[in-house]
């Protein structure tokens, strides 16, 4: 309204200008003459046209432009900051309840927007291509080799061909069927050596889960490069430097958050990031050189390949331009990716559905019950029963529900504004995706808090307070793919 009464306070103006220029031109004495009067009156009414054109126009993109989400109010320079709480999912559902299913959020110099909402969450997929890019954060970038790696390399050719070497030539299903031995001699160890050691006494379930894993993964990437005493030193050396780097990129750093404070490094977690980087890259660069050397004396079949020997066949193409060649530093960032990705994630599912069952004795008889069932007290659980343990699948599913191994899964970065719901998210803001809070949102779930893998007696409910079977699966399912997953080769969500 008031761009519109400006604009015709200037047509107003213009037309009074011409008219007084008109007047006069026929005032005028001998030493102006009318030509030069027609000429100023016709400049004159042009700029003012123009200026008025321009008003009009930048009113109506500021009036069809969406405003910014809601949210707090932060303090000058540190913003919201210091009210948040040590758990950053646990306040960000807190915020949520009182400043709805999207709102934004000052954290030093950089804005945050938090969404908590399946329907919000469906259009930021809708738009897969803007949010493809994850924020790396100071740590993330010197971990992940400079973004040499699946997880943070920004989005194009490069990171396409990344995943299309991880996804081709490493996750295949001739791959995986080949290392099935390996992972189930891991297993029988794994009991074996609790049957034998640890029977009536405390058992460390999260330690035992995250040893099991971690040797698993680390013996299909480079299984045949370390055997024995030296093998257990290099993976109990990995677990090490992996844990450390994992807490490293969880703590807050004050240098990302104000840029202008990062030469000083006041929190000292550059400093700590860098030695911990180092000992990392020492380990992955030892690894990958004591493969090299054993030449090609030592080669073996396709499917027989681990991981690590895949990868250096594709970097010694030599030409780094050809669609499948990878450089030193690329093939470091995906062995670091499966190291982290593969191991604590997976572990800490694990720990969970377990603790989860030990404090509800009826889901972990009906468990009992489907094992027995399904694959006999004599028999070994095998990888093809799998699919066949329904109840046991759904204790998973409803565990990695209550308890989301990355609650917030990892902040995505849109590379130009976007408008979801009612909302712009600018370009270069930091979105989280707050899969807790969708996970126990009361307008969604019966007794959210509660663990049921029974569904028939507590199904979440549909926007009509309907029953859906269905809406379990529409919820959960693509949560846990983008966490468990990178995006597909548009850009978007597995």
């Amino acid at each position: 309204m008031v761009i519109a009464t400006s604009s015709f306070n200037f047509t107003c103006i213009a037309s009074s200008t011409a008219n007084l220029t008109w007047l006069r031109m026929e005032e005028a004495n001998g030493d102006l003459q009318q030509g030069e009067l027609v000429v100023e009156a016709f400049v004159t009414i042009i700029a003012v046209s123009i200026v008025a054109f321009w008003l009009m126009k930048k009113g109506n993109k500021t009036r069809q432009a969406a405003p910014l989400p809601p949210g707090p109010r932060g303090l000058p320079v540190i913003g919201y900051l210091p009210f948040l709480g040590i758990h950053l999912h646990k306040s960000f559902t807190q915020l949520a309840r009182d400043y709805g299913p999207i709102y934004k959020l000052w954290l030093g110099h950089k804005l945050y927007v938090v969404i908590s909402s399946p329907s919000l969450v469906k259009q930021v997929r809708d738009h897969d291509v803007t949010f493809a890019d994850r924020y790396p954060s100071t740590a993330s970038k010197i971990i992940s080799f400079g973004r040499n790696d699946i997880a943070f390399c920004p989005y194009g050719a490069e990171w396409r061909k990344l995943r299309k070497v991880f996804v081709r030539e490493l996750m295949s299903s001739a791959r995986l069927n080949a290392s099935y031995v390996l992972r189930k001699r891991h297993v029988e160890k794994a009991i074996k050596d609790v049957y034998q050691k640890k029977t009536g006494k405390a058992l460390d379930f999260g330690q035992f889960a995250f040893m099991l894993i971690s040797n698993t993964v680390l013996s299909m990437l480079w299984g045949s490069t370390a055997h024995g005493e030296q093998g257990e030193m290099l993976s109990s050396q990995i677990r090490g430097v992996a844990e450390e780097s994992m807490v490293l990129q969880g703590a807050p750093n004050i240098s990302d958050l104000i840029p202008s404070l990062a030469r000083f490094d006041l929190q000292g977690l550059e400093r700590k990031i860098h030695v911990t980087f180092r000992r990392l890259d020492q380990i992955v660069s030892s690894i990958i050189e004591e493969r090299r050397k054993l030449g090609e004396g030592n080669s073996v079949g396709e499917e027989a390949k681990d991981l690590l020997q895949v990868l250096l066949d594709l970097n010694n193409h030599g030409d780094y331009a050809a669609e499948s060649s990878i450089t030193d530093n690329q093939i470091k960032g995906i062995l670091v990716d499966s190291m982290i990705g593969g191991t604590d994630t997976t572990s800490t599912t694990i720990e969970w559905t377990m603790a989860e069952l030990m404090q509800h004795p009826d889901a972990m008889q009906k468990v009992h019950k489907e094992l027995d069932e399904v694959i006999g007290r004599s028999n070994a659980v095998e990888e093809f029963h799998l699919p066949r343990l329904h109840y046991l699948e759904a204790a998973i599913k409803e565990a990695f529900r209550l308890h989301p191994a990355l609650p917030l899964l990892v902040p995505r970065c849109p590379t130009e504004d976007c408008q979801i719901g009612r909302y712009t998210i600018p370009k270069g803001a930091t979105v989280f995706i707050n899969a807790y809070a969708m996970h126990r949102d009361p307008q969604l779930w019966d007794s959210p808090l509660e663990f049921r893998p029974d569904w028939e007696k507590g199904l979440p409910r549909d926007s009509h307070g309907r029953e859906d079977a269905q809406l379990h699966s529409s919820i959960t399912a693509p949560l846990i793919r983008m966490e468990a997953s990178s995006w597909v080769d548009r850009g978007g969500f597995d």
